[in-house]
């Protein structure tokens, strides 16, 4: 993390995600105090002090959702349902959504013990990062992606594979809830997320178009971290997806133009800069209706203004011409079929809400 001393002589350290900050704001502010549960949704840039590589930089940008109050495998299931549809609704659908358990307090510390003590047999196969984890955080072992670790982890114990029953139900009712809903899984024994605060459900989404740093995104279930907090055990389950990684699965996939473009119902297009305040007026009147509506504010050519409503998604230009402003009135262009109507300016409210009417886009 990027930690550092400022001029007042206070450390700092800049955020390196946000689900501990929102912990933070949930008991601050008692949320925990209202209808549980409450759902949260943030976007915000992270740092981490890491060297930069693709899809992995110094300042990145994350959106992601938390949800605190229930413990019931629903609410698992409803969070890995939003992050599926959200990365489908950019229009990745080679997505890979990967399923795993971490256990808990009951269940945890034994299978640890158990990972420690085989890793331990083979120590010669881990990675200098990975040998001191096995005294201080062995479950990171399960993140490296060196060849040696790798390979010590092949016969290691899986978490998946040592849960108490109580977990095996959580687990089990989780992965029956997507089946239900038809959201495809693949449970992974290797899948630990890269924060201690995570009990039980992990995920993990991922895309192999992005090489070796794959993952779009994932989150989990973390039941101990408001308590931890210092507030009220409070179970809790969320998910965080990089922005970059997903600029990048788009691009890489070739899906960009699957997005839907910015929408503007109404552009409003100027011949001669004498128009541009009744412009301005007819937007605010217009906005002022509910229309959605732009205009240009760049002293632009009428054509290089024609040539932004394509770029702005508009569904119907408003002309403006010294031959309409003569007779007090404009041209109203249907981008769809390029049929033109001469409306008089004090109709032309009247006349977009028919078109709105029509189309259900204006």
């Amino acid at each position: 993390m990027y930690t550092f001393t400022d001029r007042g002589d206070r450390s700092l350290t800049l955020r390196p995600e946000m689900t501990a900050s929102v912990v933070r704001a949930f008991i601050e502010h008692n949320l925990g105090g209202q209808s549980l549960p409450v759902k949260l949704y943030y976007f915000g840039n992270m740092f981490r002090y890491e060297r930069p590589q693709a899809g992995r930089y110094r300042e990145f940008w994350q959106l992601g959702v938390e949800s605190l109050g229930s413990p019931e495998p629903a609410a698992d299931a409803e969070v890995i349902t939003l992050a599926v549809k959200y990365i489908q609704d950019t229009g990745i659908q080679k997505a890979t959504l990967l399923l795993g358990s971490m256990g808990d307090e009951q269940c945890r510390p034994a299978f640890i013990r158990g990972l420690v003590d085989d890793l331990s047999s083979r120590s010669e196969l881990l990675c200098d990062d990975c040998r001191p984890r096995l005294e201080f955080n062995p479950l990171r072992v399960f993140d490296c992606k060196n060849p040696g670790c790798r390979a010590a982890l092949v016969d290691a114990p899986k978490m998946v594979d040592h849960l108490c029953a109580e977990c095996n139900d959580h687990f089990d009712q989780v992965k029956r809830l997507l089946d239900d809903v038809g959201v495809v899984y693949q449970v992974d024994p290797m899948l630990v997320r890269g924060f201690d605060y995570y009990t039980r459900t992990t995920f993990e989404l991922t895309s192999d178009e992005l090489g070796a740093q794959n993952a779009l995104g994932g989150g989990g279930r973390y039941d101990r971290l408001v308590a931890d907090y210092g507030g009220k055990p409070t179970p809790a389950v969320g998910f965080a997806l990089g922005v970059e990684r997903l600029l990048l699965a788009v691009e890489a996939l070739g899906e960009g133009d699957n997005i839907e473009k910015p929408y503007t119902g109404v552009y409003i297009a100027v011949v001669e800069d004498d128009a541009r305040s009744l412009a301005f007026k007819l937007a605010t009147e217009l906005r002022s209706a509910g229309f959605s509506v732009e205009l240009d504010h760049m002293a632009r050519s009428l054509r290089a203004q024609m040539k932004s409503t394509d770029r702005l998604g508009a569904s119907t230009v408003v002309v403006i011409g010294p031959d309409e402003l003569s007779k007090g009135e404009v041209t109203v262009r249907n981008l769809a079929d390029g049929t033109e109507s001469a409306v008089a300016l004090a109709d032309l409210a009247g006349h977009l809400g028919a078109v709105r009417n029509d189309n259900k886009k204006v």
